[in-house]
């Protein structure tokens, strides 16, 4: 059979068509790849394409074949293994900084490295408790332009905002920019937050990312990171809320002591008092939601030292109750 011009193309077309539609419990035939072949004006005969599949296993791509009826040519180990496909859908899906719009774009290019029939069983909805997508398109791309100033050491400047109870953007600081050495990404509680040297406040400091507008590069160079510890930073800020820094010394009982691990990290010191009890120190940034998961514990923990922060966690509940006292008395 005469060459034609289109030929150079066949090994393309054959290992796009065998990515697409193969996989181990879909083989394709002859026929639908010399169908393929044939729309694409690059007909070939059957010795050809026998020879095209090995050519196809030299560059790399994993071809197999199976003989007998059923039987033909499939795809079978991928760059992603269909399980890691599934949990990176689920990934994705269930990020609450992504938007809808920009999980469903991201979950098509995942369907595109498998088959079209594994594709299908990459379309599921992933249940996430409370999930709440996010409405700021700009946070994928705000998440990459804070890597690159990470990477090159700048300074970067930008609004920051809060939203108000008529859901509209209040800028703090009056909305002057923010000069910021960004020292590294940190992913807590289903947030991205920034964290980085404040040149006009002149301390570390941490920043919700999707609330950050017009991210910009400049030219000055970064502040040294010195022995900043992101792991550290993110264990002491509970909830990434800012408060009064201390070492904060507890009581508690003994059941309680992988609660504190799995919070706290596997090197926290637990002292056992009696077989019952334990004491531990965190050095950590005491805040608003620590106090409220402390609470959550109830008696099983007592708080022993400092004692400004004994005091205060006895105001905070003691403000609590005098609520409810007053509700009951006007009920």
């Amino acid at each position: 059979m005469p060459k034609r011009g289109n030929q150079k193309r066949k090994l393309l077309v054959l290992a796009r068509f065998l990515l697409k539609h193969s996989d181990e419990e879909h083989p394709v035939t002859l026929g639908q790849l010399q169908e393929e072949l044939e729309r694409w004006d690059a007909p070939a005969e059957r010795k050809s394409i026998y020879d095209d599949m090995e050519q196809l296993r030299q560059l790399g791509l994993d071809v197999q074949a199976r003989r007998g009826a059923g039987g033909g040519w499939f795809v079978g180990q991928r760059e992603f293994e269909l399980a890691e496909l599934k949990l990176l859908v689920d990934a994705v899906q269930s990020s609450r900084f992504l938007t809808q719009r920009k999980s469903n774009a991201l979950i098509r290019k995942l369907e595109s490295l498998a088959s079209e029939h594994q594709a299908r069983q990459l379309q599921r909805q992933v249940y996430v408790d409370r999930r709440i997508k996010t409405m700021n398109e700009s946070i994928f791309y705000n998440v990459d332009r804070l890597h690159g100033a990470i990477a090159a050491n700048r300074v970067i400047t930008f609004r920051y905002f809060e939203v108000n109870m008529a859901k509209e953007r209040v800028y703090r600081r009056e909305g002057s920019l923010y000069r910021v050495t960004p020292y590294g990404l940190i992913w807590d509680n289903e947030n991205y937050y920034l964290a980085g040297w404040d040149h006009i406040r002149e301390d570390v400091r941490h920043y919700r990312v999707d609330k950050m507008e017009g991210i910009q590069l400049t030219p000055e160079r970064g502040r040294e990171r010195g022995g900043w510890d992101p792991e550290g930073y993110t264990r002491r800020h509970f909830g990434m809320y800012a408060g009064r820094p201390c070492q904060l010394r507890l009581c508690c009982e003994a059941s309680l002591a992988g609660v504190f691990l799995d919070r706290f990290g596997q090197d926290i010191m637990l002292v056992p008092q009696d077989e019952d009890h334990f004491t531990v120190t965190l050095e950590l940034v005491v805040s608003p939601p620590f106090w409220g998961w402390l609470f959550g514990l109830g008696e099983q923990v007592e708080v022993l030292s400092p004692a400004w922060a004994v005091e205060e966690f006895k105001d905070r509940m003691a403000r609590v109750a005098a609520v409810y006292e007053r509700a009951k008395n006007h009920g």
